[in-house]
């Protein structure tokens, strides 16, 4: 049994708990009285840095020992150029919670930088619960629910005013995200492509997975390198291949001073392009 089969048995489960809870009108009367979502950041140099609140990672272990104070650690992200917060609320393999993802929307709001929840979603409802817990945006795996339910869900963060981050894995998820792109065009909210390069049965990074499959993203949604993107000469090279945005999380996670971790990185990505990518 993968990780993914096992994380979206756990994800319904946690659906129909929260349901069970609250109604879906009443979760969406929440919703709109929440603030807006803060926009997604690019800067004009060609390169930006989704840095990612992780506690727990099933590659590695706890990570939550790295840091006393985890929204002091998002302080330092936002303070070395950091243009999104990614925050797990996944519980059982991850550590998180949408507590977490609430304390780093409201935390982040004073830098302006945008939050992401991270999870394995399968269900609207969990699009909305993110907005109600301040997130700005949400990932979305292309090969966890179907075209037609990954669809509802894009259309339900595009009516919330919130970006989609939509991963894939392999040739397959792309051509999935292609044709839902040429369908789409870029009327229907801000979404990112995310290549992810780990390998979800042995958790083995591919790195060469960024440039074999870079073609196959489409051309009209920024690239995002997901996993993989350690050190600064990592960046270097997917900012070179077209990533207009890379997601780290264990590595900064593990780092002393991730102010400066996070400025090394968007350093050598931007000098590696030419300021000028939007894809």
């Amino acid at each position: 049994m993968g990780l993914l089969t096992d994380m979206q048995r756990s994800s319904l489960a946690r659906v129909l708990e929260a349901r069970a809870q609250r109604s879906a009108a009443e979760l969406r009367a929440m919703a709109r009285d929440t603030p807006p979502p803060l926009p997604l950041r690019r800067a004009a140099a060609g390169f930006d840095l989704i840095a990612e609140l992780k506690l727990r990672s099933p590659a590695v272990g706890n990570l939550a020992s790295q840091t006393t104070d985890p929204l002091a650690r998002l302080d330092s992200y936002a303070r070395g150029g950091a243009a999104m917060i990614s925050v797990l609320t996944e519980p059982e393999r991850f550590d998180g919670s949408l507590e977490h993802l609430a304390a780093a929307a409201a935390r982040m709001r004073t830098h302006e930088v945008p939050v992401m929840r991270k999870d394995f979603l399968v269900d609207p409802y969990q699009v909305v619960e993110a907005r109600v817990h301040g997130a700005a945006g949400v990932l979305l795996i292309v090969r966890l629910v179907d075209r037609a339910r990954l669809v509802e869900m894009l259309d339900c963060a595009a009516e919330l005013g919130l970006f989609v981050l939509l991963e894939a894995f392999d040739a397959d998820d792309l051509a999935v995200a292609a044709g839902i792109a040429a369908q789409r065009g870029n009327d229907r909210g801000d979404v990112l492509m995310g290549l992810n390069c780990r390998d979800l049965e042995t958790l083995a990074i591919d790195f060469e997975r960024f440039e074999r499959l870079r073609a196959g993203l489409p051309a009209g949604w920024p690239a995002v390198a997901e996993s993989g993107v350690i050190e600064p000469a990592d960046a270097a090279r997917v900012a070179a291949l077209g990533y207009r945005y890379a997601l780290v999380g264990t590595s900064l996670m593990r780092r002393a001073d991730p102010e400066s971790a996070v400025a090394e990185l968007l350093a050598a990505g931007r000098a590696a392009c030419d300021g000028g990518m939007s894809a």
